[in-house]
């Protein structure tokens, strides 16, 4: 139905249909240790205390290829110094990486949040659902009741828990929210995803090949959005992404090519090489049928936000989808500056994506022109699943 359609019910009650999900509100934040790219390795080594020749060249070599120029992590030289059985090979250590993790990552959550509802503008007591989005912590209760309780939120407000879900996390986080503020007109929800490293350090080992993957690629950090119907007139609430249709799809017998485990040592990852092939063969079926749903046919009509799992799934895709080298500058230009940061790099991406909105309504107007931007894109994650994360967006800063 429409945005102001209404529907009777059996007993003759009216009820109003809420609206499409608006982004309101964005906001990040990281750890205090920020590690230029060309420094990593080096810095390693030196903290596992690795002689191995042929690992460092092959981290090195790595490093460049990732295109990462910097990244944040909460690992450290003081976590180190207290426990220095993480830099040690089969030590079990799951107790202390956790230890971490959980005060690690609910901080970085926190200050996101914080930051998102500054940008917001309105009061904590107006947030009336939180969706929080980690793989990189356990315990019960779960870092949301955390996360509520540190911001002051109503004690009444409705939780969502998502662990584990990897690099699509927060797409389908938007999913989540998506429906929650649809189906709850008037409802604000706070989604926050926070993530760190800390489960998967250890030393490099040539047995363990995508360690040295996660070691060059990945980095730590935090995000949040405030997603609601309806937003509030005379620029008391400022949208600027309409999520229109939201989808999730898994890969049958794709499930192995990523795979994670829990141990006592920390998480263990295995990457299948075929991923970039897998999400290659699949990509342009699953864009296509989200475009149908606003009756749209060209790629490059589109802007794109897509997460940056890695430079080759980039490439590939926009091979494939013969994207134009501009439409992915977003996605391409958090992987610099932040690497891969799980399920809160689509949110970096957003928020670039959000900036370039601006500028060209900046330019079309100072220009005599019109519009800030496409329409329409798609926001795109892919993870463990193979699972593919999708959503139809509207650019509302036109």
């Amino acid at each position: 139905m429409s945005k102001n359609s209404s529907s009777t019910m059996g007993d003759g009650e009216s009820v109003q249909y809420a609206g499409k999900a608006t982004v309101l509100a964005i906001g990040k934040a990281f750890p205090s240790q920020l590690i230029p790219q060309e420094c990593l390795v080096e810095g390693y080594f030196r903290d596992t205390e690795c002689q191995d020749p042929a690992i460092k060249e092959k981290l090195e070599r790595l490093c460049k290829n990732t295109t990462v120029k910097t990244r944040y992590t909460v690992m450290c030289k003081e976590i180190l110094d207290k426990y220095p059985e993480l830099a040690k090979e089969g030590v079990s250590t799951i107790k202390q990486r956790l230890e971490i993790a959980n005060e690690a990552v609910l901080e970085m959550a926190v200050e996101a949040s914080l930051d998102c509802i500054k940008d917001w503008g309105r009061s904590v007591r107006d947030i009336s659902h939180i969706v929080y989005v980690s793989s990189s912590e356990i315990r019960l209760p779960g870092g949301d009741l955390y996360l509520a309780t540190k911001l002051g939120l109503r004690n009444d407000v409705g939780r969502v828990m998502l662990y584990f879900l990897g690099c699509y996390g927060g797409v389908t986080g938007l999913r989540v929210a998506k429906d929650i503020a649809e189906n709850n007109p008037g409802s604000r929800v706070l989604l926050a995803t926070s993530e760190t490293t800390i489960l998967g350090y250890r030393p490099p080992n040539m047995d363990r090949p995508y360690d040295l993957v996660g070691a060059a690629l990945f980095g730590d950090g935090a995000a949040a959005v405030i997603i609601g119907t309806d937003p509030l007139p005379d620029s008391i609430e400022k949208p600027f992404m309409e999520l229109n249709v939201a989808v999730q799809q898994f890969l049958p017998g794709t499930h192995n090519i990523i795979d994670g485990r829990l141990t006592e040592e920390g998480i263990n990852f295995k990457l299948g090489r075929d991923l970039p092939q897998k999400i290659e063969d699949n990509i342009e079926e699953f864009c296509k049928m989200l475009m149908e749903k606003a009756d749209l046919k060209e790629f490059n009509d589109l802007f794109w936000a897509v997460h940056p799992g890695g430079p080759a799934i980039l490439n590939r895709l926009e091979s494939n989808l013969k994207l134009t080298e501009e439409k992915l500058t977003c996605s391409r230009r958090a992987l610099m500056d932040y690497g891969n940061v799980s399920s809160n790099t689509i949110f970096y991406v957003m928020d670039y994506m959000r900036e370039e909105f601006k500028m060209k309504l900046q330019q079309g107007s100072s220009g005599g022109g019109g519009g800030g931007g496409e329409e329409w894109g798609l926001v795109l994650a892919f993870g463990p699943g193979i699972t593919f994360e999708g959503i139809l967006v509207r650019n509302l800063i036109r």
